[in-house]
């Protein structure tokens, strides 16, 4: 996984049929750039309502939110609408972005080990450098903690 200090990759991440974000595009605005493993699971909809509960004040620091998981364009869409999410989710469904970030590995559920997203976020100034990493993350509190950080 990327640490503070380092340079985020300029990653190019698919928000819609056609468009894409690019990190390097966002040059002077903070990024919170958080990887999470599927839309509609109990654990990831907390996440990402807590997100939209600190969304305003969140952009009011000056931060773009990017959520990002191996789900369709479509899925997100859907998921968007059924909770009313104001932020970018980006499609990555060969998990080239999570592996940039170091967001995709090894992760174990009833002794069995498979691959996956690790649930992070990545803060990245206006400079394009990672300024705080959140390798635990607690879904239901997560935007407030975010929102703590910035």
């Amino acid at each position: 996984m990327l640490t503070e200090g380092t340079k985020a990759p300029d990653v190019s991440i698919k928000i819609a049929d056609g468009e894409f974000i690019k990190l390097s595009d966002l040059a002077g605005k903070k990024v919170v750039l958080y990887f999470y493993p599927k839309n509609g699971t109990t654990g990831c909809t907390k996440e990402a309502i807590s997100m939209r509960n600190h969304f305003d004040e969140i952009t009011a620091r000056g931060a773009v939110v990017i959520g990002v998981s191996p789900d369709s364009v479509e899925s997100h869409e859907r998921f968007r609408k059924q909770h009313n999410l104001p932020f970018y989710l980006g499609s990555d469904p060969d998990h080239k972005v999570a592996e940039a970030f170091g967001a995709w590995g090894d992760k174990k559920m009833f002794g069995k080990v498979y691959k996956g997203i690790k649930r992070s976020t990545f803060i990245i100034d206006e400079q394009g450098v990672i300024v705080k990493v959140f390798d635990k993350v607690s879904t239901e509190t997560h935007g407030h903690d975010v929102l703590a950080y910035l």
